[in-house]
């Protein structure tokens, strides 16, 4: 089943929680001279316009990177920094807002010239959509194949260090066991590399079972990060998601410890603060 579109959901508070944990891992790979790989197992269209038809339909970035202000968060400095590079980018000279960069176009702006990118995208317009995107690159390959199985075949890459992004729909229940098994069993091919799996609060019993298969997994140094905007419900709709990152950067978890709170107080619903930060298994 391929009909979940990103482009309904783009800028909304579960992005927010998403790619500033990923500028975080990318500015820290960065810190090294040497090469990194990254790979996105579901790339999506790469780029969206918060004034299309998708976008304005449910009006979740209204909700989102529309509420941030980002003079009140200059701890979030560069992940504006690529949202500006973005909108000029795309030829929006004026509101910062139009456009948002999804997951590729966030590593298109951190990768170097030693780097590499691997994005897999199998719905069939979102692929076309990646490639005009991101764009012809000899650094990054773009593919329309499953991306879990894709995964598996390039570990370990060559360059030994590498960012591993895993951020499905789960519109198909059975992606919460093939993610992890996924992950279980990349990590026995690349034990080093940093694995961030993104998953939405629906239904808290599944992301419950996800968080003891780790803890049971024998895999070290598991960090997770969750917003929310509301209580857990048992009503239909996402109220919180959540990052679980393996081999985190050192400061990440000091930096999402001082950000979550303000970030949950600005998109929260109600005065309540819904956010979790926690170390899953120590290194």
């Amino acid at each position: 089943m391929l009909s979940y579109r990103h482009s309904y959901h783009a800028g909304n508070f579960a992005d927010i929680l998403k790619h500033v944990v990923l500028v975080e891992i990318f500015e820290h790979l960065r810190q090294k001279e040497s090469p990194f790989d990254y790979i996105d197992t579901h790339s999506g269209a790469g780029s969206y316009n918060l004034n299309s038809a998708h976008a304005t339909k449910l009006e979740e970035h209204v909700g989102g990177i529309g509420k941030i202000d980002a003079h009140l968060y200059p701890e979030l400095n560069r992940y504006f920094e690529v949202i500006n590079h973005h909108n000029t980018a795309s030829g929006n000279a004026t509101d910062i807002c139009k456009y948002y960069p999804g997951s590729p176009a966030i590593a298109k702006y951190f990768l170097r010239s030693q780097d590499r990118a691997w994005l897999y995208e199998l719905h069939p317009k979102d692929y076309q959509f990646l490639c005009k995107n991101i764009g012809p690159s000899k650094k990054i390959r773009i593919q329309s194949e499953d991306g879990l199985a894709g995964l598996l075949s390039l570990l370990p890459p060559k360059s030994r260090r590498g960012l591993i992004l895993i951020d499905p729909s789960y519109e198909v229940k059975a992606e919460y066991n093939s993610v992890f098994s996924t992950i279980e069993t990349a990590y026995k091919k690349f034990a080093t590399g940093t694995y961030a799996l993104w998953y939405p609060v629906v239904d808290r019993s599944k992301i419950d079972l996800l968080e003891k298969k780790f803890i049971r997994s024998g895999i070290k140094n598991i960090q997770r990060f969750e917003l929310g905007i509301a209580s857990d419900s048992r009503e239909h709709g996402m109220t919180s998601s959540g990052m679980i990152v393996i081999n985190p950067p050192w400061k990440l978890y000091n930096n999402m410890q001082c950000l979550l709170p303000k970030l949950a107080k600005t998109l929260g619903q109600g005065n309540e603060l819904f956010y979790k930060c926690d170390i899953l298994v120590s290194e």
